[in-house]
């Protein structure tokens, strides 16, 4: 599931900047990076399964490998992990609403906090 028009698409922040920030919000980039893409990452384990937000980002300037980049986020999406296939995201899952509700307001909020800093 994609959450479209979160404003967080059309916007670019440095890496340092965005690793902060998001870690605040529970979303972490570990390993899930190579030196030109970034994806970040919330855990949700619930009785219905285990699903990741995740918002995912490209380097446009810099080097993800060197901490010195600029990166453009991209859609953010909500998936359910399936094992040991991996995660899914598409339209035919089943997402609980409060859930869903939930990531909603992460994003919003998320997304207040990068305007702040946002190239």
């Amino acid at each position: 599931m994609q959450f479209e028009n979160t404003g967080l698409e059309k916007k670019k922040a440095d890496l340092n900047r965005l690793d902060d920030l998001m870690l605040t919000y529970g979303l972490v980039r570990a390993g899930q990076w190579d030196y030109e893409r970034v994806t970040y990452d919330r855990k949700f384990d619930l009785k219905e399964g285990v699903y990741y937000l995740r918002v995912f980002g490209v380097a446009v300037e810099g080097d993800v490998g060197a901490d010195k980049a600029v990166i453009q986020l991209k859609t953010p999406a909500l998936g359910k992990h399936y094992y040991p296939h991996g995660v899914e995201y598409g339209a035919d899952e089943n997402y609980p609403k409060t859930l869903v509700s939930q990531c909603e307001k992460i994003l919003n909020d998320l997304n207040a906090e990068i305007e702040k800093f946002a190239q």
